[in-house]
Order: C-alpha cells, then structure tokens, then sequence
C-alpha cells in the first residue's frame, strides 16, 4: 500500500512526528524527489552504498575461517 498525497495509508495510518519537525521533513521530501530523479544522485548514492554501507555485499572466500572448519 501507499500512501496518498497527505503521507496516510489508508483511512487511519500516517505520518505521526512533532509537528516541529513537519517543515524540515517536508523539506527532506521535496528535496529527495528531486534527487531521485538526478542521474548523478543515483550514482553516488549506488557508490556509497556499495562501497561504504556493503550493498550489494561482494562475496569473497573466507580463507582463514575455511581452514578452521
């Protein structure tokens, strides 16, 4: 399911923060729908995500560890 153009899912699920915090995520959202269409955005974010958070994580042999089992 998603959300409608209020951020609800449905008649009763929302988005429930201080609504202090309302305008900077707002904010953030405008922001990261324009970023999401950037190519360059995209790029980063695919290099990042590879190489600083391990998505996808790269498969290697584990030499010391085989050589314990």
């Amino acid at each position: 399911m998603l959300p409608d153009s209020h951020g609800r899912f449905g008649p009763y699920g929302g988005r429930y923060v201080p609504e202090t915090l309302m305008p900077a995520l707002l904010e953030l959202e405008e922001e990261y729908a324009k970023a999401k269409k950037d190519r360059r955005f995209q790029t980063d974010l695919a290099y990042y995500l590879k190489q600083y958070v391990g998505r996808p994580t790269s498969l290697y042999r584990a030499d010391r560890l085989t050589k314990k089992l």
